[in-house]
């Protein structure tokens, strides 16, 4: 049986899908729609002192389709919902671009984790899909899936955490009982 996990240094959020609804290139702050529970989640940590962060990938930007002022604009709706966050790092490029911050490269939760004056591995990233995964994996951090109905199945399977929410992806990121908080769900999820 595991250990229980330390209290993380920072908690870090997918922007799209994790925290909001996912729209595609969405470029108008009124539709931005918070996912249920993503308040208290957050308050939740907060209150336990955890700085807070989104790491996300944008492309919409690289490829024409969402401007800056658009992007900066839907961010800031997310900010007014669901913040203050204590970090955003944001990376505008596309996979063509080959660069260090899209993920799944580990370079935004790096990014954040060193403007938060914290390690990257005392960091939780918690998102929907298996980039989100593979970015918290290639940085040192813990990652824990919130799958919807876009998650791909081999990407739960892949998980190293799993959680059917975000409330009990935060419980997990406090500590919590990781096989307890999936099963109980019924969510499939692999040991990793």
């Amino acid at each position: 049986m595991s250990q229980p996990a330390r209290r993380p240094a920072a908690v870090l959020f997918d922007r799209d899908g994790t925290l909001i609804h996912d729209l595609p290139y969405n470029r108008d702050p009124d539709r931005v729609e918070p996912v249920a529970g993503a308040r208290e989640a957050l308050d939740r940590l907060r209150a336990e002192g955890i700085p807070i962060g989104v790491v996300t990938n944008q492309s919409g930007v690289a490829r024409g389709l969402v401007s800056p002022e658009a992007l900066r604009a839907v961010n800031d709706r997310v900010d007014a919902l669901l913040g203050p966050f204590d970090v955003w790092e944001i990376c505008p490029h596309d996979d063509g671009d080959r660069c260090g911050c899209r993920k799944p490269a580990p370079g935004l939760v790096l990014r954040a984790a060193r403007r938060l004056g914290v390690r990257p591995e005392d960091c939780v990233v918690i998102g929907d899909i298996g980039r989100d995964m593979e970015a918290a994996r290639a940085a040192g951090a813990r990652g824990v899936l919130v799958p919807t109905p876009v998650t791909r199945p081999e990407e739960v399977a892949a998980a190293p955490e799993v959680a059917p929410d975000l409330a009990a992806a935060v419980d997990l990121a406090l500590g919590g009982n990781r096989r307890a908080a999936a099963d109980e769900e019924g969510v499939t999820w692999a040991d990793g």
